[in-house]
C-alpha cells in the first residue's frame, strides 16, 4: 500500500470527493422540484413570464446534469488519472454554476423588478437554502463551493443594492459573512473528511503491515488479555496447533488451543497436563521462558512478554531440530564415533559419578583390554576391516555389559571396563574370565574368519581415596605383564609390577643416554676358514655395561631399543665404531654388521653407511651386512630396494639365521645376497641325527647352486667340525670352537697372531685364552 501522504494517495482522495458530487442524485432531484415549484409559484403570483423561463432553464439544467452524472457512472474509475478527475470536476462545477446562477438571477429579479413580498421571500429562501446545501452535498470540490456561492450571492447582492434602500444595502453587506461562513463550513467539512480518510488509510496501512508481519513471522504468537483469553493468534500459531483458519479463537482460553492441538494429533495426550502447567506458569508470570515437549520428536520454546494488566504475549518457535542437533553434538562429544561406546572424557565423567555415589568400603575394579596382534589385522586386511573388527568387539562388550558396568574405547584397539562394585577376588576372577571368554573367538570380517584373542590388565582398589588415572596406569602395567606372558590372558596388578615398570623406565633412559654418548661397547666374534688356520673376518656385536646393573644381555636391550624407536641410532653407532676398528685390522679382514627391521624400512641407512665408509676410507668390499627374515617381513619391496642399492656400492649381503623362517628359500631368489649364514639349529645334534646332516647338505647344495657363499654358525665341537669338513658343508666357520665374542683388543691380538703364524687353533682353548687376556 502507498503511504498516505504521497501524490497517488492525494489523487485517490480527490477522485473520491469528486465521485461524491455525482452520488445521491435524489437530493439534486428534490432541489430541482423545490426550485421549479418556487419559480412557478412566483409566476402564478405575479404573472411574470421570466419566472416561467427560469423554471424551464432549471429543469433543462437538471436534466443535462443528470445525463452527465449517468455518463460519469459508466466510466472505469480505476483508470482515472488526475487530469480525468479534474475534467469531470469542472463538468460538475459548470452544471452547479449554471443552476446557482439561475437561482441567483431569479432572486435578483424578484428584488429589483417584481416588487412583490412573496416573490422576494420565496426567491431569497430557495437561494439561501441552496447555498446551505453546499455544506452538505457540494463540499467535495473547493472550486464548486466557491462557484455556487458566488453565482447565487452576487445576483442577490446586486438586487439588494439596486433597490437603493439603506436597509436593503445592509442586507447586501450581511450576505458577505454568510458567503464566508458557508464557504468555511464547506471547506471545514472537506478537510475533516480528508483527514479522516487519511487517518483511516494510514490505520488500514499499519493494520495491513502488522497483519502481514504477524502472519509471516517464523514464530507463533498468542496475545492474551488480562483474563488469559486469546485476543490475537497469528497464522504460525494456528499451523503449530493445526487449527483451521476458519476457527475463531478470539475470546477463548489458551487451553482451548491445546485441546484442539491434542484433537488434531499435534500434542501427545500424555503430555497435555505437563504442557498446560508450563503455559500456566508463563501466563501467571512465574516463568518467562519454557521448553515444552509436544511429542517424541517435537519441542516448542515459549517466551512470555508481559503487558501489565492488559495481559501477556506468548511467542514460541519449533526448536525440534535444534534439540536434535544438540543431542547429536552431545552424543558426538561423549561417544566414540566408530564403536559408539563412551569415549575417554565421558567415561571419566560417568566413572566419577559412580565413585561419588559408592558406599564406604566398596571395592572397585578397572580393566584395560587390548587385542592381540591387532596391527597384523590392519596390515593384512586393511584399516577398514580393522575398524569392522573393533565394532564387532564393541558389540560383544555391550552384550555382556551389565548395567553397572561402564565400557569405553580409549582409542586404537584399547577398551576399558570399569566395575563399580566387586565383592572379592573370586567375583573379579569370574567376571574377567567371562569377559575374556566372550570376546575371544572367531569373528567373520568381510567374509574372512579371524580368531581373535585379547590380553587384559586389571586393578582392584577400595573406593576411599581412589584415583581413576592412577588405576589406569596400574591396569596398563598389568596389561603389559599379560602380554609379556604370551598374551591371551588377563593379569591382576601387583605392586611388584610398578617396581619393574620403574626399573624398565630407568633402563630405557640409561640405554638412550648410552647410545647418545657412544658408551656402547663392541665385541667381535671371529669367522674362520674351515681349517681354522685363518681369520676371514668378524661379526660386530654390541654390548652394554649398565652403570649399576652391570652387563645387560642383548636379548634385553635390543628389543628395548626397538620399542623405544632408537634401534636405528644403535645401528648407526655400531656401523661407525665397527668401520673405525676394521680400518686398522691386518690384511683384508671383513667386518659384519647386523641391520634391524627398522633399518630395512628406511632409506636413511644408505646415507649412514656411505658416510661411514667415506670417513674411515674402508673399502666397501670389507663391509658385510647381515639381515634376518624378521627384518624383511614388514615391507619386502622397500627392503629389497635398499639392499640392491647397498650391493651396488660393493658391500656384501648375508642372510642370517637362515632356515628358521617360513620363506627363506624364496628370499634366496628375491634378494641381492652374497652369503647364507646357516642357523645353529642345523648343527645342533648333527653327529647324533643323520637327518640333520642330510638337511644341512641339501641347504648347502642349494646355496652353492645359486652362487652363494656358506657360513655355518654355532659350531662348538670337534666332531661337528669334522663332519662339516668331510661333507664340504661350509666355506666359513663361526662358532665357539674357534672363538667366542671378544673385545676389539683381543680380536686384534688373535688376528695378528694368526697372520704372523698361520696354523690351526686348538679347539676352543687358545682363542678363549686370547679373549680372556684381552679382558
Amino acid at each position: 500500500m502507498q503511504p498516505a501522504d504521497n501524490t497517488t494517495f492525494a489523487d485517490e482522495v480527490r477522485l473520491s470527493f469528486v465521485a461524491s458530487l455525482y452520488q445521491k442524485r435524489g437530493t439534486l432531484a428534490a432541489g430541482m422540484v423545490a426550485h421549479l415549484v418556487t419559480t412557478l409559484a412566483i409566476y402564478l403570483r405575479i404573472d411574470d413570464p421570466f419566472y416561467l423561463y427560469a423554471a424551464l432553464a432549471l429543469f433543462v439544467t437538471w436534466a443535462a446534469r443528470t445525463l452527465d452524472m449517468m455518463a460519469f457512472d459508466r466510466k472505469d474509475k480505476s483508470t482515472f488519472k488526475l487530469a480525468d478527475t479534474l475534467r469531470w470536476e469542472k463538468r460538475y462545477v459548470a452544471g452547479s454554476l449554471v443552476a446557482a446562477f439561475i437561482l441567483g438571477t431569479v432572486c435578483g429579479h424578484a428584488l429589483v423588478m417584481a416588487q412583490d413580498p412573496f416573490a422576494e421571500l420565496a426567491a431569497i429562501s430557495v437561494t439561501i437554502a441552496t447555498m446551505i446545501s453546499v455544506v452538505g452535498r457540494n463540499f467535495g470540490s473547493k472550486l464548486n463551493v466557491d462557484m455556487i456561492i458566488l453565482a447565487a450571492c452576487l445576483p442577490m447582492m446586486a438586487g439588494f443594492l439596486m433597490a437603493r434602500d439603506p436597509f436593503m444595502m445592509v442586507l447586501a453587506v450581511l450576505l458577505l459573512p454568510l458567503f464566508l461562513t458557508t464557504r468555511s463550513m464547506a471547506n471545514g467539512v472537506r478537510d475533516f473528511l480528508f483527514n479522516s480518510v487519511t487517518a483511516e488509510r494510514k490505520t488500514a496501512e499499519i493494520a495491513e503491515r502488522f497483519d502481514t508481519a504477524l502472519n509471516n513471522m517464523s514464530h507463533g504468537l498468542f496475545m492474551l488479555d488480562g483474563d488469559g483469553r486469546i485476543e490475537v493468534a497469528n497464522r504460525k500459531a494456528r499451523e503449530f496447533f493445526s487449527i483451521d483458519r476458519n476457527t475463531d479463537l478470539t475470546g477463548r482460553a489458551l487451553k482451548a488451543a491445546l485441546r484442539l492441538g491434542t484433537r488434531n494429533g499435534v500434542i501427545a495426550k500424555e503430555n497435555f497436563g505437563q504442557i498446560n502447567q508450563h503455559l500456566d506458569s508463563l501466563v501467571s508470570g512465574r516463568d518467562d521462558r519454557a521448553l515444552v515437549r509436544f511429542d517424541k520428536t517435537t519441542w516448542l520454546e515459549f517466551t512470555a512478554r508481559y503487558r501489565g494488566e492488559k495481559g501477556v504475549v506468548l511467542i514460541f518457535e519449533d526448536v525440534s531440530e535444534r534439540i536434535q542437533s544438540e543431542k547429536r553434538i552431545l552424543h558426538m562429544a561423549r561417544f566414540d564415533n566408530l564403536t559408539n561406546l563412551p569415549n575417554r572424557s565421558w567415561f571419566k565423567e560417568v566413572v566419577g559419578m559412580k565413585i561419588a555415589s559408592a558406599k564406604p568400603g566398596q571395592q572397585l575394579a578397572l580393566a584395560v583390554l587390548d587385542i592381540d596382534d591387532f596391527k597384523h589385522v590392519n596390515d593384512t586386511m586393511g584399516h577398514v576391516n580393522g575398524d569392522k573388527l573393533l565394532c564387532a568387539i564393541a558389540n560383544r562388550l555391550r552384550s555382556l555389559s551389565r548395567p553397572k558396568f561402564v565400557v569405553s574405547r580409549f582409542g586404537g584397539d584399547e577398551f576399558v571396563l570399569f566395575l563399580p562394585e566387586v565383592k572379592d577376588l573370586d567375583d573379579l576372577h569370574a567376571t574377567m574370565d567371562h569377559v575374556i571368554d566372550t570376546l575371544r573367538g572367531t569373528y567373520i570380517i568381510d567374509g574372512h574368519k579371524l580368531f581373535i584373542s585379547l590380553s587384559g590388565g586389571v586393578v582392584m582398589a577400595p573406593v576411599s581415596g581412589v584415583q581413576i588415572e592412577e588405576m589406569h596406569i596400574q591396569a596398563d602395567l598389568a596389561l603389559y605383564e599379560a602380554k609379556r606372558r604370551d598374551k591371551n590372558r588377563w593379569t591382576l596388578f601387583e605392586a611388584s609390577m610398578d617396581q619393574r615398570y620403574s626399573e624398565r623406565q630407568g633402563m630405557k633412559a640409561a640405554l638412550r643416554e648410552a647410545i647418545r654418548t657412544g658408551a656402547m661397547d663392541l665385541f667381535y666374534q671371529p669367522m674362520f676358514n674351515t681349517q681354522g688356520t685363518r681369520i676371514v673376518g668378524a661379526e660386530a656385536l654390541s654390548r652394554w655395561i649398565h652403570p649399576e646393573l652391570g652387563p645387560v644381555s642383548p636379548a634385553v636391550y635390543i628389543p628395548l631399543a626397538e620399542e623405544m624407536g632408537i634401534i636405528s641410532e644403535l645401528t648407526r653407532c655400531v656401523i661407525e665404531r665397527a668401520l673405525q676398528d676394521a680400518a686398522n685390522w691386518p690384511g683384508n679382514l671383513q667386518v659384519s654388521v647386523n641391520l634391524s627391521a627398522h633399518d630395512l624400512n628406511d632409506r636413511a641407512i644408505i646415507s649412514v653407511i656411505a658416510d661411514a665408509l667415506d670417513r674411515t676410507d674402508l673399502p666397501p668390499g670389507r663391509l658385510q651386512l647381515e639381515i634376518t627374515e624378521s627384518g624383511l617381513m614388514n615391507d619386502l619391496k622397500t627392503a629389497r630396494e635398499i639392499l640392491t642399492e647397498l650391493r651396488s656400492m660393493g658391500l656384501s649381503i648375508a642372510i642370517d639365521d637362515f632356515g628358521t623362517g617360513y620363506s627363506s628359500l624364496s628370499y634366496l631368489d628375491m634378494l641381492p645376497l652374497n652369503k647364507v649364514k646357516i642357523d645353529r639349529s642345523f648343527v645342533r645334534d648333527l653327529t647324533k641325527d643323520p637327518k640333520k646332516l642330510k638337511l644341512l647338505r641339501g641347504v648347502v647344495h642349494l646355496a652353492r647352486e645359486l652362487g652363494l657363499e656358506v657360513v655355518v654358525e654355532g659350531v662348538e665341537t670337534e666332531d661337528q667340525l669334522v663332519m662339516i669338513s668331510e661333507n664340504n658343508c661350509a666355506d666359513i666357520i663361526q662358532g665357539y670352537i674357534f672363538g667366542t665374542p671378544m673385545p676389539h683388543g683381543s680380536f686384534i691380538e688373535l688376528a695378528n697372531k694368526l697372520s704372523s703364524n698361520p696354523r690351526r687353533l686348538s679347539v676352543v682353548g687358545e682363542a678363549e685364552q686370547v679373549r680372556k687376556s684381552g679382558n
